[in-house]
């Protein structure tokens, strides 16, 4: 009898602590990964620009925030425009949704990543699991938050389209938004591989409540959360290294997150089974601790 109590005690601790772990996590870590895994894919053709491949991920991405129920900025998830380079005009498309503040309406959260990636080059397909499938499936897992936890702040969640082609995705944005009702941009960029197990926050020494809160971080996680990058430690300067690059011309704060270049940077080797996986999902909730600070405290 003493040893079925026993038995019967263990497991009731075990369903007990299993289902408190559960209440803990913020998202579906397995789905990020596979929503990384499927977005990363041959299907989307390396997601270029104006390309066929681009099309599809887009629907992809479109049929995600709807299965999350979230919905389009101002009506629409797809924000299209057009713009000209020396290697010709393209046609692109952003990705908004937006998810009502609770008690600040009109002051903004913007948090982005970017679809597109390189294509196809000859038989060669660059996929770019890491440069930025990575930041779209995290976008996936804020939805999935979200909803389900109200931000006090509205939050823009911006897939943006043509970065690779000169951050031409998220200066559009900008050019069609009252830049005065942005808080914060959040963006993320490379955020799934890291041999070093290190992510990069940059930016908060631009903003003296924002560096507080960084400095200040309490990190829940078995991986790194660094600062640097950002013109102070004689590494490359990553300031406008990407899509929050135009959100600093504009003078509006921002953090961007992501992991120093790999070997597989802009390569067809950038492909989801040589992710590090338990980074990435730490990496996702390392930036969404920090949100869930920024939208609570403000700025």
């Amino acid at each position: 009898m003493k040893n079925i109590i026993t038995s019967l005690v263990c497991l009731l601790f075990a369903i007990s602590f299993s289902y408190a772990q559960d209440k803990d996590l913020k998202f579906n870590e397995d789905q990020l990964l596979n929503r990384l895994k499927i977005l990363s894919s041959d299907k989307f053709e390396g997601r270029r620009t104006g390309q066929k491949g681009n099309n599809l991920a887009r629907a992809y991405i479109i049929e995600q925030f709807k299965s999350l129920n979230v919905r389009g900025y101002q009506g629409n998830y797809e924000h299209p425009f057009s713009f000209d380079t020396r290697i010709g005009a393209f046609n692109a498309n952003n990705i908004l949704v937006e998810i009502k503040g609770t008690e600040h309406l009109d002051k903004y959260i913007v948090i982005s990543a970017h679809h597109d990636h390189l294509g196809v080059s000859g038989d060669k397909i660059f996929n770019g699991a890491d440069d930025d499938a990575s930041g779209i499936s995290a976008l996936f897992s804020f939805a999935e938050y979200l909803t389900k936890n109200p931000p006090k702040h509205s939050v823009i969640l911006a897939a943006f389209d043509a970065e690779e082609l000169g951050l031409r995705g998220a200066k559009h944005f900008l050019a069609n938004f009252d830049t005065s009702k942005i808080l914060i941009n959040l963006n993320m960029d490379m955020i799934s591989r890291s041999a070093k197990n290190e992510l990069y926050a940059v930016g908060a020494r631009y903003n003296k409540a924002l560096k507080s809160i960084v400095d200040n971080f309490e990190n829940s996680t078995t991986s790194k959360l660094l600062q640097g990058h950002d013109g102070t430690d004689g590494k490359q300067d990553w300031t406008m290294s990407s899509d929050h690059g135009p959100f600093h011309v504009a003078k509006i704060p921002f953090l961007y997150f992501g992991n120093e270049d790999h070997a597989a940077y802009h390569k067809e080797t950038d492909v989801f089974e040589d992710i590090t996986p338990e980074f990435y999902k730490n990496s996702v909730q390392m930036i969404l601790s920090i949100f869930e600070t920024i939208d609570t405290s403000g700025l």
